[in-house]
């Protein structure tokens, strides 16, 4: 039972940090906007770059693949160490449960991004804290991923695009690699989750119209 409840609370912390709105914060505390009116109405750091610099971007893209890796750390740490405090005799297969623990609180954190309960369940489209997500649970996948980001991001100019082909690099990697079923299952999700969150961004690729890094749109 005590595991149980700290699975609960872990996750409930998991998708609480994903939610922190970075980029709605910027675009109020920067300037007194709400960024989901400008631009691609998206709170993620790409709408930030377009709507209020680079500076800020940087910034927002840092504080959300933070906070992908803090839920990983919330998984793997807070977890056992809640259930330990509750119960005076833990689970033996407290290690077992561990890796689906770690997927449900990845998931959490990128739901949280992409519908986070401070803006009514709106929000940015989970790519830098599924990047945050990646680097805690397997630094190679999650290198692997923004390898590919920035190559194709230098190539292309394209951040959707980029977004994308990382997430499906990482889908590849994590099946290469010796990782359990659990985070498999987590990086497939959520990299398909990433992808469809981008959809409209698909239509405007296939019609030629997504805009580039360095060009501003108001629908990009």
């Amino acid at each position: 039972m005590a595991f149980w409840i700290a699975v609960t609370v872990g996750l409930v912390i998991a998708y609480l940090l994903g939610s922190i709105p970075t980029g709605y914060l910027a675009g109020k505390l920067l300037r007194g906007i709400d960024i989901r009116e400008h631009g691609s109405r998206s709170t993620g750091a790409t709408n930030v770059l377009r709507t209020l610099g680079k500076w800020p971007a940087l910034a927002v893209l840092v504080i959300d693949v933070l906070k992908g890796a803090a839920a990983i750390f919330v998984a793997r740490w807070f977890c056992p160490w809640l259930t330990t405090k509750l119960s005076a005799a833990p689970p033996t297969d407290l290690q077992a449960w561990l890796p689906w623990v770690v997927c449900l609180a990845g998931i959490a954190a990128l739901l949280g991004h992409g519908r986070s309960i401070w803006l009514y369940f709106t929000g940015g489209k989970s790519a830098a804290t599924g990047l945050g997500v990646l680097l805690a649970m397997s630094w190679p996948v999650g290198l692997g991923a923004a390898a590919v980001f920035a190559l194709v991001l230098a190539l292309a100019r394209i951040v959707s695009l980029s977004s994308m082909l990382a997430a499906l690099t990482a889908i590849i990697l994590v099946c290469g690699f010796a990782h359990p079923w659990p985070y498999r299952l987590l990086v497939i999700a959520g990299g398909l989750y990433v992808i469809v969150r981008h959809r409209a961004n698909i239509l405007r690729l296939l019609a030629g119209t997504e805009p580039r890094l360095g060009r501003s749109s108001a629908s990009g």
